[in-house]
C-alpha cells in the first residue's frame, strides 16, 4: 500500500503558532490559557477550511499538557500529548453532528461527560457541524451545556451559525473564523512545496490560493493534485491548464484590443477563448475582475486590494496607468449588465461579442460625447 498522506492531513497545525490567518482568535485561546480564564462552551464559526476543527484539537491539547512552554504551547512530550498524537487520548471526544443528531446520540455524550478525566484536567468534546443536530437533541444539549462538570468542555464547530438556536448561543463564548488571505495561503503553500522538494512559481501558488476561496484544506487538496499531474515543478502554465483557468494574458490582450479600438482582434481573441473550451460567462466575470483590479491600481490606497503574484501585479499597475478611470468605470458597468444578461439571453455568445464590440468603441462614444 502506499504511503502517500494528503498534504491537508501532513501539514494540519499541531500548535497555536502554526494555525494560518486566525492569529487574534489562537491569541485569545492562548491568553485564556495562560490566566485560567478558559470558559465551558465555546462556538467556532466559519466558513470550510478555515482552521475551526483543528484549533478546536490543538486547545484540547493544551489544556491537557503538564508541561507547556512558556509561549502557552504543548510540549508533545508527556504522556498527554503522547496519547493525543498517537490518536489514543480518552481526554478528547468528538462527534459529527451530520450523522449523529439525534436525542439518542445526545443523551450517549451526556452519560460520557459525568466521567471524570483519568489523565489531565479535562475532558474535551468537539462538535463538528453541530447545525445539523435535531431541535429535539438540541433542547436536550441544553442544561448540560449551561452547568457542565468542571472537568468538561464543549467546543461546537459549524459552517452554518445562524441554524443555531439562540439559547445555544448565549451559552456559548464565540469566535468567528475569518476566511484565510490569498497571502497567507500562498505563502503556506510555499513553505510546503519548499519541505517537499518542489520547485513552485509564486503566480503559480497565488493562482491555487484564489481558487481555495479562502479554504486552505482546499488550497491543499489543489495542490496535491497539481503536484500529482506536474511532478516537482510547479509552474504557472501547469496550474491554469489543471484548474482550466483562462489565463490572465488573454484580459490583458482584450484590453490592449479595446485601447487600439481593435474589434476583428478582440473577436479573434474571443474566439480563441471558446475554442479552448471556456465558458463565455466565466470570460466575462473574469474581464469584469480584471477591470476591478485595473481600478484599485489607479490609487496607492487602494492598491493593497490587489491579490495576485508580483510580477502579474506590475502588469496590472502599467496597464492601469494606460486607461483613465472614467473608462474602466463605464467598461466595468458595460460588463456588469452583460453578466446579469447572460442567462436569459438567447445568443450568448453574440451577449459577449457585443460586450467587446462596446468596449473597443468607448473612446470614439465618449469623444462624441464631449464634441
Amino acid at each position: 500500500m502506499s504511503d502517500f498522506v494528503v498534504s491537508a492531513r501532513k501539514y494540519r497545525p499541531q500548535t497555536f503558532d502554526t494555525v494560518v490567518g486566525q492569529k487574534s482568535i489562537t491569541n485569545t485561546l492562548k491568553n485564556a490559557i495562560k490566566i485560567d480564564h478558559l470558559a465551558q462552551a465555546f462556538l467556532f464559526c466559519g466558513s470550510r477550511g478555515v482552521g475551526k476543527t483543528t484549533t478546536a484539537r490543538i486547545l484540547a491539547k493544551t489544556i491537557n499538557c503538564f508541561n507547556r512552554t512558556e509561549a502557552v504551547e504543548a510540549c508533545d512530550q508527556c504522556d498527554s500529548c503522547q496519547s493525543f498524537n498517537s490518536g489514543a487520548s480518552l481526554n478528547v471526544y468528538e462527534l459529527d453532528a451530520a450523522s449523529n443528531n439525534s436525542v439518542e446520540d445526545i443523551r450517549n455524550l451526556i452519560d460520557q461527560v459525568r466521567i471524570a478525566p483519568q489523565l489531565g484536567d479535562y475532558k474535551v468534546y468537539i462538535i463538528d457541524e453541530v447545525h445539523m443536530l435535531s431541535s429535539s437533541a438540541f433542547n436536550a444539549f441544553l442544561k448540560t451545556l449551561e452547568e457542565p462538570p468542571k472537568h468538561a468542555i464543549f467546543i461546537l464547530a459549524t459552517t452554518e451559525k445562524h441554524k443555531i438556536i439562540p439559547t445555544i448561543l448565549s451559552r456559548c463564548q464565540i469566535f468567528d473564523f475569518s476566511r484565510i488571505k490569498v497571502k497567507d495561503i500562498a505563502d503556506h503553500l510555499a513553505n510546503i512545496a519548499t519541505k517537499e522538494g518542489i520547485t513552485a512559481d509564486p503566480e503559480a501558488l497565488h493562482l491555487i490560493a484564489q481558487k481555495a476561496d479562502g479554504a486552505l484544506r482546499d488550497a491543499l487538496s489543489i495542490f496535491d493534485q497539481i503536484v500529482t499531474f506536474t511532478g516537482t515543478n510547479l509552474t504557472y502554465k501547469s496550474v491554469i491548464e489543471n484548474l482550466n483557468i483562462l489565463d490572465y494574458d488573454y484580459y490583458f490582450r482584450i484590453v490592449e484590443s479595446m485601447q487600439k479600438e481593435d474589434i476583428p482582434s478582440a473577436l479573434l481573441l474571443l474566439n480563441d477563448i471558446y475554442e479552448k473550451g471556456f465558458d463565455g460567462h466565466n470570460f466575462i466575470v473574469g474581464l469584469a475582475d480584471h477591470f476591478r483590479n485595473l481600478l484599485v491600481c489607479k490609487d496607492v490606497r487602494t492598491a493593497s486590494l490587489l491579490e495576485v503574484g508580483e510580477n502579474i501585479e506590475q502588469k496590472y499597475i502599467d496597464q492601469s496607468k494606460q486607461l483613465d478611470a472614467h473608462i474602466i468605470l463605464r467598461s466595468l458597468a458595460i460588463l456588469s449588465k452583460s453578466d446579469v444578461d447572460y442567462k436569459s439571453s438567447k445568443n450568448q455568445r453574440l451577449l459577449v461579442e457585443m460586450a467587446l464590440m462596446q468596449l473597443c468603441s468607448l473612446n470614439q462614444e465618449l469623444e462624441k460625447k464631449n464634441g
